[in-house]
């Protein structure tokens, strides 16, 4: 492409684009030593947060004390079938460990089934006590199984009523997705798509301004990101940080020389996290 493309990535500072960035360190075979050099890799980056497991919130906030990034821990993760109490206790303890931020799953079974007050209580009972205790929730939907709807609603009908439901139960951030929602196909192999703009445009659109949105799955560059930002999400799950972030450096030094960059137009919803 032209010097176009360079000037599309330049409309948005480094510093507005890293602190989109919640570093995903949630792979289940992840090491305590991959955890470590995760936390490093989003110290040095200067991103939002990292994204961890419960178990990991100690080890990471003190890896993490003052370096500007936050602590956020999952919960009901990655499915959403704790029971609600398991997931009020689950964020009770992450918030005493030192996180922050907390990414829950909906009971998708339940959402499903049409039981939408047990849907609600039970995100209202996980952002009571986050809330309780100065942390902030982002809620997950998982799109991937909403793909043909549910308790008789289209597909989009139902993440609308989604959207409403975690509002009204006190949200602050309503999510595309976990990063792990796979889906069998016809040929037996199980994939997804994650964040789709489809699904990011509608979901800006159908909770106010004091809620935000967070993409999952499938961004994986930097292209990718500044799409994203431009759908109106503030916040994006991501493992390929590094990559970005200095292609970010790269295109920025390009631009400062007078050099043309090539960029590449990204398609969301790709999968992968």
């Amino acid at each position: 492409m032209s010097d176009l493309s360079s000037r599309t990535a330049m409309k948005y500072t480094y510093e507005q684009l890293a602190k989109m960035i919640d570093h995903s360190l949630l792979h289940p075979t992840l090491t305590d030593q991959e955890l470590e050099d995760g936390c490093k890799i989003a110290a040095q980056y200067g991103v939002a947060s990292v994204c961890i497991k419960p178990y990991a919130v100690q080890r990471a906030a003190n890896l993490l004390r003052g370096s500007g990034v936050n602590v956020g821990a999952v919960i009901g993760f990655p499915h959403g079938n704790s029971c609600t109490e398991s997931k009020r206790y689950e964020t009770e303890l992450a918030c005493r460990d030192g996180a922050v931020e907390i990414d829950m799953v909906i009971n998708i079974g339940k959402a499903l089934s049409g039981d939408w007050d047990y849907v609600e209580q039970d995100v209202k009972a996980v952002c009571d006590e986050a809330h309780r205790r100065g942390a902030q929730v982002k809620v997950i939907f998982e799109n991937d199984y909403l793909t043909k709807g549910g308790a008789g609603l289209s597909s989009d009908d139902f993440k609308r009523e989604l959207c409403e439901l975690c509002e009204r139960a006190g949200a602050d951030w309503v999510k595309t997705s976990s990063g792990y929602g796979f889906v069998k196909q016809a040929d037996g192999h199980y994939n997804y798509q994650g964040a789709t703009e489809h699904d990011l445009s509608l979901m800006r659109a159908h909770v106010s301004p004091k809620v935000q949105v967070k993409a999952a799955g499938g961004v994986r560059d930097l292209d990718g990101l500044i799409k994203v930002r431009d759908l109106g999400a503030s916040r994006c799950g991501a493992t390929a940080t590094a990559a970005m972030l200095d292609e970010y450096r790269r295109r920025e030094q390009a631009e400062q020389a007078g050099r043309a960059v090539e960029g590449r137009s990204t398609a969301l919803g790709a999968g992968g996290y």
